[in-house]
This record gives structure tokens, sequence and C-alpha cells, in this order.
């Protein structure tokens, strides 16, 4: 017998009820995910359920100055470019990316399955994001990114990993 619940702080969220969300840039970024950490209240720290396709990229290779990221790999695999490596995740697989780590991390799906995993991560209004293959910054509170001499666009010169369309 189940028996409904008030969750104390928030409020429970059936991943399997909520729809997916997709984005995408050009044929190499793109995932879908289910922002849960949003759905059940949370305000300071996001966890999402993200699926990546093969052929693709999760985001440009980048790290944070302030916000701590962990990811949990469930399904499937892929590859992890963090700094000089590349290291294959697959299921059961845990990293964490602490704040100020100067290597750059971005997950590509070089595989022919999807790779599903929980990403979890904290979100300040405060934080600055270093994009280092493409020599950007972006600054969350002033709502910019930047580059040397100026604001640029997001995606301005992401650079191509080989191997990848």
């Amino acid at each position: 017998m189940t028996q409904d619940r008030e969750v104390p702080q928030g409020r429970l969220v059936k991943s399997a009820e909520v729809a997916w969300e997709e984005w995408t840039h050009g044929a190499r970024f793109g995932s879908r995910y289910k922002p849960l950490g949003k759905l059940a209240g949370g305000s300071h720290v996001g966890v999402q359920l993200e699926e990546l396709a093969p052929g693709f990229q999760s985001c440009p290779v980048h790290y944070h100055l302030l916000e701590e990221e962990h990811l949990f790999a469930l399904e499937g695999s892929a590859t992890l470019c963090w700094g000089d490596q590349q290291i294959t995740l697959v299921a059961g697989d845990y990293v964490c990316f602490p704040a100020g780590d100067a290597r750059g991390h971005a997950l590509i799906n070089d595989g022919g399955v999807t790779f599903r995993f929980l990403m979890i991560g904290e979100s300040k209004p405060d934080e600055v994001c270093i994009y280092p293959d493409s020599d950007k910054i972006m600054v969350r509170a002033a709502k910019q990114v930047f580059r040397r001499g100026g604001a640029v666009d997001y995606w301005s010169d992401e650079p191509g990993r080989p191997g990848v369309r």
C-alpha cells in the first residue's frame, strides 16, 4: 500500500512524469533534460536528469570559478574531456568538478547509444565561468559573455573537437 506524503521544504517530483526539454546549437551541441531540482523547489542546487545523444557534445568546454558540479553516469557511455584527458564514463561512474579547477570539462557522446546521467551543481548569482577553448568568460551577474576587448556571443568561435561533427 502506498501512502501520499507531504515533502517538507519542497515537493516530490516523479521524474517519469516530467516532460523532456531539448536544446541544440548547430549539429554539434545539444541534449535533452529534466530540471528536477527546479521542479522540486530547489534554488541553490540544480539537479538535472540529462541525455546526450550519439554524435553530440553537452556544452562548450568550461569550468566554474565559484560553483561545484557533480556528474553521475546512469546508462550508456560518453567521453569526458577534462583538461588534457579524455576519459570514458560508463554507468556507475561519478565525478566531481570542484569550483576553480581550471581543467575545462565537457562530454562528447562518440558512441552509438544515448548517454544518460545526473548533473548536480550549485547556482550562484555571482558565478563566473571560463571557456578555455574559445577564450571567453561568462559573468552571470552581468548576463554577458566577454572576451578580451568586450562582450561576445556565447557561441563565438567554439572550436571543433577531433572526430565530432
